[in-house]
């Protein structure tokens, strides 16, 4: 039986809408179309509308019926109310029922996830993470955060705020996240290493220690530190050897504790995996257990840069089964054809 869903993937610099079908294997994109989040003085509502036009148009170009909507978004959230609470990506979206608008347009049931657990959700049931009851996702972009599939269900916590992993601390000194010193997420996120590098950076021009070639450096992103690795750099190779050194601390943790089968990490690891994986296993083998660490494996995102959208199809198939939520906390499917007359706004 053919199944059709619905995906939101709400970001702080595009948005995207994606139409996906289950028949019985790996989920297919349809469709999908991606919008500014932020353009001229759309407010937030405005964008919403904007999505669920877009979402409207594909099931009617495709004249099916939908089973439900699911939507991936940046925390805080308040995942069974369907709030989304003032995310520091999303300025504007304040106390936004996106739940409750979306079942109102379309008639089926909407279920809201933040984006690491929802990446977490895909990359178990169709990526890196397939056949495994317990598995760790790392986000390990702009910020670090987790989401946790333990004993084969996705884990919240108690108020939902399992995952955030990003704000413990593996340093006294270092760089900042989440307002920390030498959190993990300082030391393991773009915005973290940006930081670091930038320290590092200074000092060593203080001390007068930077080879000739290294000399003059100003950009600091992830992406130029890479390149300059390729091309010898002294200096951006210790920056990503001191980053993977506290993310084997960070994952050492997370194994000890949790003793999963598998930890994904997305991102910034799965595009640079080269430059983190030999010294990220060594560090790992020095702190953890060895029955822990030899059941675990450090695996990069499978769905790479489709992450977000298959994360937004798998929070929409959560009611079917696929994500995890135990039995009775969600509403039964239903299939009803959209109600193109509704509109998005607060009453």
């Amino acid at each position: 039986m053919e199944r059709y869903y619905l995906g939101f993937d709400l970001g702080g610099t595009k948005s995207a809408v994606i139409l996906g079908r289950d028949a019985g294997g790996p989920i297919e994109i349809l469709k999908r179309e991606a919008i500014p989040t932020f353009q001229g003085n759309r407010s937030p509502l405005e964008t919403i509308e904007c999505l669920c036009k877009i979402g409207e148009a594909f099931l009617l170009e495709k004249n099916i019926q939908l089973q439900s909507t699911g939507v991936s978004c940046g925390g805080p959230l308040d995942e069974e109310k369907g709030l989304i609470l003032s995310p520091p990506n999303l300025p504007g979206y304040d106390e936004i029922p996106i739940k409750r608008i979306l079942e109102d347009r379309f008639q089926v049931p909407s279920f809201l996830e933040n984006d690491a657990n929802a990446c977490a959700l895909c990359e178990w049931r169709f990526g890196a993470g397939q056949g495994t009851k317990n598995m760790i996702f790392l986000t390990f972009g702009t910020g670090m955060g987790a989401g946790l599939i333990l004993n084969g269900s996705l884990y919240r916590g108690s108020s939902g705020m399992a995952g955030e992993v990003g704000h413990i601390r593996l340093s006294k000194g270092g760089s900042f996240g989440y307002g920390k010193e030498g959190s993990f997420e300082g030391f393991c996120s773009g915005n973290g290493i940006k930081e670091m590098a930038r320290r590092m950076y200074k000092e060593r021009e203080e001390e007068g220690s930077l080879e000739e070639q290294d000399k003059g450096i100003t950009d600091f992103t992830v992406k130029n530190l890479a390149s300059l690795v390729k091309g010898g750099s002294p200096f951006s190779r210790s920056v990503f050897d001191r980053s993977a050194y506290y993310l084997g601390r960070g994952l050492a943790l997370l194994i000890d504790i949790l003793n999963p089968e598998c930890i994904v990490i997305g991102s910034i690891y799965e595009r640079c995996e080269a430059l983190f994986k030999e010294k990220v296993e060594a560090v790992i083998r020095e702190e953890c257990f060895t029955e822990s660490v030899n059941l675990c494996k450090i695996e990069k995102s499978k769905l790479s840069d489709n992450i977000g959208d298959y994360a937004a199809l798998s929070v929409a198939m959560e009611v079917q089964g696929f994500g995890a939520v135990p039995s009775g906390t969600r509403k039964k499917t239903r299939t009803i054809s959209i109600n193109t007359n509704a509109s998005t706004s607060i009453k």
